[in-house]
């Protein structure tokens, strides 16, 4: 008779503790098996005298790592053990299994870590206050004090929506009494009111005892839409965002354990929130790459979110003006509920009317200025109605490189395989490892004296419009201009209360703000986006364009954008000008049938990374030819190709695509890879990492 195969589990003592990758294994009882997985809350022996500890379990395996005589046995299962903790620690392996990570990776991604907490203030929302309140250095104490107050106190009764705005959370509250519980994108314009709409949804959703959790790409770039939520809900809601610390961090999601707060906004880690009744999960902005993690496990929160609320029968909403393929093809499939925005939600605006110019024939002309004729002709007139300007340009710096009229070599960075970019006129910048030069006087690679600077950034912007419009008040926004605390909204909140009349910037000005006294956005290099190494280069430059030219006119006078561009047929550039989203969605999904991109066609991307260049290249080598032994009959393998940026900080990387329709063959062949990395001695000395999209 064959004896049955001993399991074992490994065991987090205590979650919240720093360490969270200290487990310890213990045997699993015949009796225990069928009540234990992933998650499961246990009662375990643990240190001196054997006194019981609880313990979650985080993997379930039939290898001893130590020696069978020395493992104990897990004591019993806790009542009641499905609790929020055990939840996260169940999404965790989800996350591990989908994501190609460690056990302990995912863990330290889901699982607040408990450190030491300063004294806490009485409400983080003060925090976020400070940027609507400043500038207000002119104000006696009493006007202060009443600025701040206004800032913190919930709004009284909901805003009236437009019929199709009600139409949508009709169909919502419907929908979620009823318990359906299918994911919803909803695809508004540029101003359409979305906020208003999830406003009203998290009042439903409440209203039955249950919790929400909203995300929205970046905190400090959305202040204005996290400041509405707060004057609708006060202080039910917490925020998490940059400036944490993480005992603070840990401070918020602990709040959330206890019944504290109902509802929490912030960026893709507060989707790992641990709210014990979580009804409803809110993506805002849901096209934004910040969804997308950059460290492993490289997930995205749009997939998390959706595996959170099925765990939790709540229901999922997403929404944008320009929704990511993705999302919009599962619509298409029917695995998503598609509702539609068409209008605007302030009475009497309408979306912009869009010019495109091109520049080709500019500078056939004889117009060489980064401003067209036609765009000149505009900042001047609003400036003569007292109207405002945004001009948005996909750079930053004061252009894009330095090189030599002699022998043509750019100035590069001798840790990164990139060339520098020229700050102030005066300092070479390396934007991946921070190396900085001085401005040298000759060419490093011949001595030449004839360097230039070629290309051009948001700081040239601003000193060439400050010479073409010398009357005209005139703010930047970028990295350099908000490194400090309180950059972004010290500049936001200016340029809203009308201290400004032009806001240059790079992305930060085209995400979510709403200027009503902008009539005028000028898009002054529309295709820049198109020259990306990467396969969604036009979904990119379509979503810029459609964002940056939504900002104008949604206040009662109609607004302009002007989209200059030397490729003014490509059809992300026509589709954004006419804010034809079903148009784009066609060309672009054709393009990806044909290449067999996502979402056609599942993506394996591995990359790995090592000091040495020989080693680095030797080993992609190898993988490759194992993993096409294996696999290449029914998978494209493609590469290993030089990363787009070859060298970072004196660290070579290469990487290897491998293209699959079904995506647990793309699973099978990380593990497969994976189980041999592990078994090979010189993997040690490099780093791979796994992204699948």
């Amino acid at each position: 008779m064959k004896k049955d195969v001993v399991l074992y589990a490994s065991i987090i003592i205590d979650i919240s503790h720093e360490n969270v990758d200290r487990v310890f294994q213990y045997r699993i009882p015949e009796e225990l098996l069928p009540q234990i997985r992933i998650g499961t809350q246990v009662q375990v022996p643990f240190g001196a005298g054997n006194r019981t500890r609880k313990g979650f379990v985080v993997e379930i395996t039939d290898k001893a790592e130590y020696d069978i005589a020395k493992i104990k046995e897990i004591a019993g299962v806790v009542s009641g053990s499905v609790t929020a903790g055990s939840q996260l620690i169940e999404l965790a392996w989800w996350m591990k299994e989908r994501y190609g990570s460690t056990m302990n990776q995912a863990l330290k991604t889901v699982l607040p870590v408990k450190r030491k907490v300063k004294a806490r203030n009485k409400q983080v929302v003060e925090t976020l206050v400070t940027g609507e309140c400043a500038g207000t250095a002119d104000r006696n104490p009493e006007q202060q004090e009443h600025a701040k107050a206004a800032a913190l106190s919930p709004e009284h009764g909901n805003v009236t929506l437009n019929p199709e705005q009600q139409k949508i959370v009709t169909a919502f509250r419907t929908a979620y009494d009823r318990g359906e519980r299918t994911p919803w994108l909803i695809h508004g314009i540029t101003g359409s009111g979305k906020t208003e709409v999830y406003m009203d949804m998290i009042d439903h959703v409440l209203a039955q005892g249950r919790q929400v959790i909203v995300l929205i790409p970046e905190i400090a770039l959305t202040y204005q839409t996290v400041m509405r939520f707060y004057r609708r809900f006060g202080s039910r809601i917490c925020v998490m965002h940059s400036r944490l610390s993480a005992g603070e961090r840990y401070d918020q999601f602990e709040r959330a354990k206890n019944g504290e707060t109902d509802i929490m906004i912030g960026a893709r880690s507060a989707l790992f929130t641990p709210f014990p009744r979580l009804g409803l999960i809110i993506v805002d902005e849901e096209h934004e790459s910040a969804y997308k993690s950059e460290v492993t496990p490289r997930y995205h929160a749009r997939e998390v979110a959706e595996k959170l609320a099925q765990m939790n029968d709540a229901q999922l909403v997403m929404g944008s003006a320009t929704p990511s393929v993705e999302a919009y093809a599962r619509a298409e499939a029917g695995l998503y509920r598609l509702f539609t925005l068409t209008r605007r939600a302030v009475s009497g605006s309408i979306p912009p009317t869009t010019e495109v110019v091109d520049l080709r024939q500019e500078m056939q002309a004889g117009n060489k200025s980064i401003f067209s004729r036609r765009l000149k002709e505009l900042i001047g007139d609003r400036l003569l109605k007292k109207e405002q300007v945004m001009l948005f340009m996909n750079r930053r710096g004061y252009s894009s490189f330095v090189s030599c009229r002699s022998c043509g070599e750019a100035v590069k960075c001798p840790h990164c395989d990139v060339s520098l970019t020229l700050h102030n006129r005066n300092r070479l910048v390396c934007h991946y490892c921070g190396y900085t030069i001085p401005l040298p006087k000759t060419c490093p690679t011949c001595g030449s004296p004839y360097l230039a600077g070629f290309g051009i950034g948001t700081q040239k912007i601003e000193e060439l419009t400050r010479q073409m419009f010398p009357e005209a008040r005139v703010l930047r926004m970028d990295l350099d201009t908000t490194s400090k605390k309180g950059g972004h909204e010290a500049i936001l909140s200016a340029f809203a209360k009308g201290e400004a009349d032009i806001l240059i910037g790079t992305q930060m000005i085209v995400k979510g703000h709403d200027f009503p006294g902008v009539t005028l956005v000028g898009i002054l290099a529309a295709d820049v986006s198109l020259y990306a190494p990467d396969y969604r280069c036009g979904e990119r430059t379509f979503e810029l364009l459609v964002q940056a030219a939504g900002r104008a006119g949604r206040g009662r006078r109609p607004g302009i954008a002007v989209i200059q561009t030397y490729m003014p047929d490509h059809y992300s550039i026509q589709a954004a000008a006419r804010q034809d989203y079903g148009a784009f969605f066609r060309q672009e999904m054709g393009y990806r049938r044909l290449m067999a991109y996502p979402p056609a066609c599942h993506l394996l991307t591995m990359q790995v990374a090592g000091k040495d260049e020989e080693l680095t290249g030797h080993m992609m080598d190898l993988i490759r030819e194992s993993v096409v032994r294996r696999f290449g009959a029914e998978t494209a393998v493609i590469g290993p190709v030089p990363a787009p940026v070859y060298k970072v900080n004196d660290i070579y990387r290469k990487i290897l695509y491998m293209k699959q329709e079904n995506y647990d063959i793309l699973i099978r062949i990380q593990k497969y890879i994976q189980d041999r990395w592990d078994e090979t001695e010189d993997c040690r000395k490099l780093t791979i990492q796994y992204d699948f999209t």
